[in-house]
């Protein structure tokens, strides 16, 4: 960690930087930490259903009126992407959907189970808080109950949706209902104490201020001054299309740029920050690797979340593709795990 912790206020007026100073800043972080390593994982998201208890603004992914094909995968399906992934190179599958009131509490934990019982090698990351809130509260648990049948049906880790930004005020207004800033958190303390290990997100380019990115990187770094759990930071850039969020102006390349370079300054206790190219497109992604992130998430294969509001992951990226774009991008593809250890320097 730096020796001198930046306050609020000074993490704020970091947006009063040019570009440039803050590239140089938050690249030598980076440098400093991982040289010229860009990480990637080979995953495949699984998206199992759309079915949802909770209407967000900003969702483009729920069955809804903006979205009229409601589906809910069996568990043979579910178990036939995973296997086909793993037989392509997958080390993790990335399960995450809707909050489905019907679907039935065992529909959840024994797809995971029989997802680990068939692929004991694959990384399990299932489940965000988001969803263990809607979880604990559908069915009568407490968070440490569906935690606990989280990891005795073999999932390995928590994805970090769902934090979308922890600011009560434009929480209430995006998505009502939905797990509380203050759940959210008491959620992943809880996942970590059991030393496992999660990610952590900011949804941003809406409605927010530069005052409530910086509030929500400081909860995250509070946190992970208690428990060590976080191994990544993701902002995610929000995509505009196909909900019920009206945001005029949309975000600028610019301003994406400055948003990753402060978290990686600001976040001096959480590891890995990734541009999570499914929401700001690849070209920015690999260009972010010089404003201080170090991941790209992976290679993806299908997508449905991020892609239903205009993101252009449907059909993820080839590894050749993948490995060649950073390359390209004068950076050294190292493939990891899901938990961040070195599997093949490409």
């Amino acid at each position: 960690m730096q020796k001198t912790r930046l306050t609020k206020e000074a993490a704020l007026k970091l947006y009063d930087l040019s570009l440039f100073e803050l590239g140089k800043m938050a690249g030598e972080i980076r440098e400093k930490r991982f040289g010229k390593k860009s990480y990637f994982n080979i995953n495949r998201h699984i998206n199992p259903t759309n079915i949802c208890a909770d209407i967000c603004k900003f969702c483009a992914y729920s069955a809804n009126r903006k979205n009229p094909n409601p589906y809910t995968m069996t568990h043979d399906e579910m178990l036939a992407i995973a296997k086909n992934s793993y037989s392509k190179g997958a080390t993790e599958v990335h399960i995450v959907s809707a909050h489905n009131p019907d679907a039935g509490l065992d529909w959840y934990m024994d797809g995971f189970a029989k997802i680990r019982a068939a692929l004991p090698a694959l990384h399990i990351k299932a489940l965000t808080a988001a969803e263990v809130d809607f979880l604990s509260r559908h069915y009568g648990k407490s968070y440490d109950e569906v935690i606990d049948l989280m990891i005795a049906s073999g999932v390995d880790s928590m994805p970090g949706g769902g934090a979308e930004i922890f600011d009560e005020k434009v929480r209430e207004y995006l998505c009502k209902g939905k797990v509380s800033s203050t759940q959210w958190l008491e959620i992943h303390q809880k996942w970590h104490e059991r030393g496992r290990q999660s990610n952590a997100t900011m949804l941003f380019g809406h409605i927010e201020s530069r005052e409530h990115r910086i509030d929500h990187m400081f909860r995250l770094r509070e946190l992970q001054d208690k428990t060590g759990g976080f191994n990544a930071f993701i902002p995610l850039v929000y995509q505009k299309e196909n909900n019920y969020l009206k945001v005029e102006e949309y975000l600028t390349a610019h301003e994406i740029l400055k948003t990753y370079a402060i978290s990686r300054i600001v976040l001096d206790n959480i590891p890995h920050i990734k541009a999570y190219w499914a929401t700001s497109t690849i070209g920015l992604a690999l260009i972010a690797q010089e404003y201080g992130c170090d991941d790209l998430d992976g290679t993806i294969e299908r997508e449905a979340i991020q892609s239903a509001a205009g993101a252009a992951s449907a059909n993820g990226l080839k590894l050749e593709e993948f490995v060649g774009l950073i390359k390209n991008a004068g950076f050294e593809p190292v493939e990891r795990d899901s938990l961040y250890n070195e599997l093949k320097v490409w």
